[in-house]
């Protein structure tokens, strides 16, 4: 072979090398995003974008996993937890005088809400009233035994028996007198005070003015919103999948979605449903979310994973046109492809199609490379 064939020979080698350079994928993911060349007019759906503005634009890349965590589906129910309701009953028998409070109304710790005339007023307010004397008398007669030692006309042992017996009647009348503020007396010693124990709404009062009521018989009930839970009624064949700290989430009316977490999981099955029951702790308080309330509640128990599905984080799923899409690290930057979404939940969306197993694509601040699209979009005058 010459020079000129092996010049025209090399030049042809380097051509063929240069274009397959520049067609050639940088990762996986491009495999499947074809680019144009640069004097080409660019693909649809393509923002440009180096690494450095990448790291400048604080967008995070994360590389699309198979499979996405598994989801039980249960019916659930809202409860008040224990320390957040309260059944507020009669203390003793009698009338009711005064009612200051009524189904829907929100009452403050230690405020009272009605009052009852009762004997047990009375017998309270004297029994203070009685121990204030016996105190005074005494008081007196431990004052006089005093000024007689002092004057040498009496014994020490008699100043002694004086302040002992003082001492049980000031003890008697701080008893009394606890006894009359625990069960708020009135100043005419005729009613005993009705009082909440925490803070909330009312939501039952059967109370009635002027009606006659048995020690222990039922007021009001009270209810803090914000202390609310989630029992789920697990079936016998998911509850051993359960366990306290899985995540979940609940679907309320709107088609809002609220996180959850289980707090606990009964051991046992109960005898007649034959099912557990989860409580799950709600990440924040829902306002108008009530006692008794129905909701749909999913599960993802821990360390299951459904490999036949993909999911990613919801910021990596921009809207653009009417049409769901994410975008996929290229070479020269990102290019949307459209995505078919299923199941959102704790974060993180199903996808059902358009994306595969180890494709690259942009999560947090995805967003920013939709504003870029449309600007860019914009001056185009698409």
């Amino acid at each position: 072979m010459n020079r000129r064939r092996l010049a025209v020979f090399i030049g042809v080698i380097v051509s063929i090398a240069a274009a397959v350079f520049m067609l050639w994928p940088s990762g996986s993911a491009d495999q499947h995003i074809e680019e144009t060349s640069e004097e080409a007019e660019l693909p649809e759906g393509l923002v440009l974008l180096g690494a450095e503005q990448i790291e400048a634009s604080q967008i995070e890349v994360e590389t699309v996993g198979q499979g996405s965590a598994v989801e039980l589906v249960f019916p659930a129910t809202v409860a008040a937890s224990p320390t957040a309701s309260a059944r507020i009953d009669a203390r003793a028998a009698g009338v009711v005088r005064s009612v200051g409070k009524t189904l829907g109304d929100y009452v403050r710790q230690g405020e009272t809400i009605a009052r009852i005339e009762s004997a047990d007023a009375a017998a309270l307010a004297a029994q203070l009233s009685a121990a204030g004397a016996r105190f005074n008398e005494l008081s007196a007669a431990y004052d006089r035994e005093r000024r007689l030692f002092e004057a040498n006309v009496t014994a020490r042992q008699d100043l002694e028996a004086a302040r002992a017996n003082l001492q049980v009647a000031q003890s008697e009348l701080a008893r009394a007198q606890a006894a009359v503020s625990a069960a708020g007396v009135s100043g005419d010693g005729r009613s005993l005070a009705v009082t909440s124990p925490l803070a909330g709404r009312v939501t039952s009062a059967p109370i009635v003015l002027g009606s006659f009521v048995e020690a222990g018989e039922e007021l009001y009930q009270v209810v803090n919103p914000s202390g609310m839970q989630v029992e789920v009624a697990l079936p016998s064949a998911e509850a051993s999948r359960i366990q306290p700290g899985d995540e979940a989430t609940l679907e309320i009316a709107d088609n809002r979605e609220v996180g959850a977490r289980v707090r606990s999981v009964t051991p046992s099955l109960d005898p007649e449903s034959r099912s557990a029951t989860a409580v799950l702790s709600l990440a924040r308080p829902i306002p108008g979310l009530q006692p008794g309330a129905f909701l749909q509640a999913r599960i993802r128990p821990s360390g299951e994973v459904d490999t036949g599905r993909m999911s990613v984080p919801e910021s990596a799923v921009q809207t653009i046109d009417g049409a769901e899409v994410v975008f996929v690290r290229t070479r020269r930057g990102f290019q949307t492809r459209r995505v078919v979404t299923g199941a959102r939940s704790g974060g993180r969306v199903v996808i059902e199609s358009g994306l595969e197993a180890n494709w690259r694509i942009a999560t947090a601040n995805a967003f920013l490379l939709k504003a870029e699209l449309e600007k860019e979009e914009a001056e185009h005058g698409h």
